[in-house]
């Protein structure tokens, strides 16, 4: 039994590593080109994972299967079109994870694969880029979904929504500690499946 946990977690990590890695860089790339070199200068313009992994939301992806990766750190600031570098940055993370997925359904459904530990890292992939994209979208800091909706605000609002984010976070973690996130992501992520099952059918 402890074998064959051992060996799901070990087929997992490539997966894992995959959305981590093009999530965070995704991010870190999409601010350079608009003017932002602080992910760059950060050395977050990298494949290396150990710059991307965040070590509770590492062991949280592996063990619940949702987490989240080191954030990337940008300044705003050196964008031309603040509020609209913000969004374009920090949708960049959940896109870029749900191409991967939909590019993994097609390798599903188009290449038979008959070698079952293949098949298994390659379903991860699937799952932990869709785990992921979705998961960031959610409005509470530190997920990107709160940046977006932070950058959509009027700039009043969008203050005030920085200045108590503290408490945002708090609503995170009692979602997360009632198991009352699973229950939140579990319509989204069907329907993401649901999406995805349509794309590539």
């Amino acid at each position: 039994m402890k074998g064959r946990v051992a060996m799901d977690i070990l087929l997992s990590l490539p997966g894992l590593f995959v959305a981590i890695i093009f999530h965070e860089l995704a991010h870190g790339y999409t601010a350079y080109k608009l003017g932002d070199n602080t992910a760059k200068d950060a050395g977050r313009l990298t494949i290396n994972p150990l710059k991307h992994i965040d070590p509770i939301g590492f062991i949280f992806m592996l063990v619940f299967k949702f987490g989240w990766a080191k954030p990337v750190p940008i300044n705003p600031n050196n964008f031309k079109k603040r509020k609209r570098d913000t969004i374009l940055v920090s949708i960049a993370g959940p896109l870029i994870n749900f191409i991967i997925a939909i590019i993994m359904g097609f390798v599903i459904t188009l290449i038979p694969i008959k070698n079952s530990i293949v098949f298994q890292i390659i379903l991860t992939t699937l799952w932990y880029n869709i785990m992921l994209g979705t998961f960031n979208l959610l409005p509470f800091p530190p997920l990107d979904g709160s940046k977006i909706v932070a950058s959509l605000l009027p700039v009043k609002y969008e203050f005030y929504f920085y200045k108590y984010e503290k408490y945002f976070y708090i609503i995170l973690l009692i979602l997360i500690a009632t198991d009352l996130i699973n229950k939140l992501l579990g319509p989204i992520i069907n329907f993401v499946l649901n999406i995805l099952i349509r794309v590539i059918t």
